[in-house]
């Protein structure tokens, strides 16, 4: 197995499962798509020494299939902290334990191989999904949970877009340039929901919102498209389960979140299902680069 792309897939998942709690402590403050505005606004400003350094990237602005793909991850975004903000941040990181299972299902439509392992492991995960969704115990609203479980539907299509990106000049130009796409479709969506976005924010929101933008999109973006690229989609989709993994804990130890017995059931359902695709996949022939979530 290739251990520098897994060690990457593992930084991405712990990058975006820092998103759910730094999102949530930012919530107390301005509004989701406010929220996702601004951490588009710190990735775009951070990718911009990435995507106009050569003009090979900058001719990805020009690409139908780039611009799609950063329409779809924007808007993805802004409904699943739409979805965050009726739900606990332990029942919205661990629903995103249903993604390996997307992805898995994903492939074997578009023609990649997936062993009978790994539909055991992404099944256990699924199941562990569903059991948290279908039992929150009080942890959040099904106008929440739809909306998590929506947004991962638009992480999946964008997922999908991606596999017919064009060549990259370098690792960082398509991360670089679908943020910034992402940003400037998020701009009008944010401003015809609520106007202009507050920017009286506290320095700890600003700092959360900066977390966000740095780690939780723009690093954790790249570092997927990077190890996505060099292991098959399955066992790239399980390193997603770090992120529910991440936030589940955060959130109970940091924000009061209760480990119910549907949780933990559930997330040691999306943990062993993780470790068994892992498994079923270490012979998976590699995918492209820009098959990669959340």
């Amino acid at each position: 197995m290739n251990r520098v792309a897994f060690l990457a897939l593992a930084l991405s998942g712990i990058c975006w499962g820092l998103g759910f709690p730094l999102g949530k402590f930012v919530l107390t403050e301005t509004n989701a798509a406010h929220m996702v505005l601004l951490r588009f606004a710190v990735a775009a400003v951070a990718a911009l020494p990435f995507a106009l350094a050569r003009a090979e990237t900058r001719a990805l602005f020009r690409s139908p299939v780039i611009l799609a793909a950063g329409a779809l991850y924007g808007v993805a975004f802004m409904v699943q902290f739409e979805g965050l903000a009726h739900v606990s941040v332990t029942l919205a990181a661990l629903l995103v334990g249903a993604m390996p299972a997307l992805i898995a299902i994903s492939a074997k439509l578009l023609g990649e191989k997936v062993s009978r392992a790994s539909w055991i492991g992404v099944a256990a995960a699924t199941l562990g999904a569903a059991l948290i969704a279908g039992k929150p115990d009080g942890a959040g609203s099904p106008l929440g949970v739809a909306l998590s479980l929506g947004s991962l539907l638009i992480f999946l299509a964008w997922l999908i877009v991606l596999r017919r990106a064009p060549e990259a000049p370098t690792p960082m130009a398509i991360p670089a340039v679908t943020v910034i796409v992402a940003a400037f479709t998020v701009l009008p969506v944010a401003f015809f929901l609520h106007g202009p976005p507050r920017l009286d924010l506290s320095p700890p929101a600003w700092a959360a919102i900066a977390g966000q933008g740095v780690l939780a999109t723009l690093l954790a973006t790249a570092a997927w498209q990077f190890g996505s690229a060099r292991v098959g989609a399955a066992s790239a989709g399980v390193f997603i389960n770090i992120e529910p993994l991440m936030g589940a804990c955060i959130g109970v130890m940091l924000f009061g979140d209760h480990l119910t017995f549907a949780l933990g059931a559930g997330g040691l359902l999306i943990i062993a299902g993780s470790f068994i695709v892992v498994l079923g996949e270490k012979h998976a022939a590699p995918v492209c680069a820009s098959a990669g979530p959340i």
